[in-house]
Parts: structure tokens; sequence; C-alpha cells
């Protein structure tokens, strides 16, 4: 008996039986559609940490040029036709408050006071509506970061909930026994670990960087306010 129960225990512990595929294969449906939903929540997280990184690195980069060059432009107007289908923040507050100043100016200004108001919320509109195109896929960070351990968790539950059954159907609690259960078990909390930590790295990372864009855009729409308003007042003497 002791002979047979070490020949059982070490074909159930056998390292290739315990491999990652091994442990998938050997799972039960339920626990096999846990680990293939939070592989692939894993693959779409690193698909949007990526291409997130590459973009915001980029409208970096365009927004530094495109203040450069606008520090030196002599003729907005033709500054602004010039980068009038630029995807960032500060290139969307120039515009847009470009697009409120003609509206407003086109005819006779009686109240400048009014002008100035609506070109700072046309500023913080463009800036704001930017930024949302910018922040599109962070909720889906969020989200995977916030629920795969707990899917992970479900996986976990269900695993041991089998485990007892086989010890209860074989009525032997030896490791050779409950080893598969709670190894299949233990290897979907690790995907959903897996999933769900670089999700909220990535996450704060990107956030981070989008409220340092936001903060510059947002300096660059003062300084943009204050041309126009002094142009106002030029207008106006």
């Amino acid at each position: 008996m002791l002979l047979f129960a070490a020949r059982g225990l070490s074909i159930s512990t056998d390292p290739a039986s315990m491999s990652p595929i091994a442990l998938f294969l050997q799972a039960d449906i339920v626990v096999k559609i846990v680990m293939l939903g939070l592989l692939a929540a894993s693959i779409l997280t690193w698909a949007i940490i990526v291409s997130s990184s590459i973009k915001l690195r980029r409208v970096r980069r365009e927004q530094a040029l495109f203040e450069t060059q606008f520090a030196s432009a002599q003729d907005i107007d033709a500054f602004a036709k010039a980068h009038a289908k630029a995807d960032h923040p500060s290139a969307g507050a120039m515009n847009a408050a470009l697009a409120e100043w003609r509206r407003s100016t086109k005819g006779l200004v009686a109240d400048r006071v009014a002008v100035r108001e609506r070109i700072a919320q046309a500023i913080d509109s463009g800036i704001a509506s930017e930024m949302d195109r910018l922040s599109d896929k962070l909720n889906i960070l969020a989200t995977v970061g916030s629920i795969a351990p707990f899917v992970g968790l479900f996986g976990t539950v269900w695993g041991i909930m089998r485990s007892f059954t086989a010890i209860a159907a074989e009525k032997n609690s030896s490791l050779a026994v409950v080893a598969p259960g709670i190894a299949e078990a233990l290897f979907a909390t690790a995907i959903g670990l897996f999933a769900a930590i670089p999700a909220v790295i990535a996450y704060n990372r990107l956030s981070y960087a989008l409220d340092r864009l936001e903060a510059r855009s947002m300096r660059f729409g003062d300084s943009f306010h204050a041309l126009l308003s002094h142009e106002l007042d030029r207008d106006a003497g």
C-alpha cells in the first residue's frame, strides 16, 4: 500500500503535469473559462499599454514642437491654418479659442468681458475634448486592474471546491487527490494577478502623464487667452 501510494504521489506531482499548459488542460470548464478570460484581459491590457505609451510620447513631442513654433510665429492665423489638423491639447485649445474669437468679433464688440469669458470656456472645452480622446482606453485598464484579482479568486474558490469534492468521492485526503485541483486554483489566481498588476501600474503611470500634459496645455491656453485679450483691447482702442 505504501509503495502504491508513493507511485500515485509521484505520478500526480510530476513536474510535467504541473506545467501551465497541463494545468489548463486538466482544469474543468469553469476554470478554463476563467483562465481564458483573464488571458484575454492580459493581452488587451498590454496592447493598450503599448499603444497608449507610444501615442502619449508622440503627443508630448508634437506639442513641445508646436509651442516652440508658436512662440516665434509672426502670423497667428497662418500658424493656426498650418496646424489645423494637429491632434494634441494645445492645438485643440488654440483652434477652439480662435473659432470663438472669430464668432465674437465679426461684428461690433459690445461686451469685451463676455468675449473673454467665452474664449476661456472655448479653451477649456478644446483641452477637455483632446484629453478625453487621449484617455479613452484608461477605463479598461482601471476595470481590469480592479476586477481581475476577483475573477482569479473565483477560479481559486472553484478549484478548491473541486478538490474537496474529489476528497469526498475518493474518501482520501492525500496530496495525490487534492493537488491537481489546488494547483489549478492557484494557477487561476496567478493569471488574475498577472493581468491586474500591469494594468494598475500602467493606469497610474499613464494617468500621471496625462495630468502633466493637461497642466501644460492649460498653461498654453492661459497664455493664448492673454494674447487674444490684448488683441481685443487693441481693437477696442
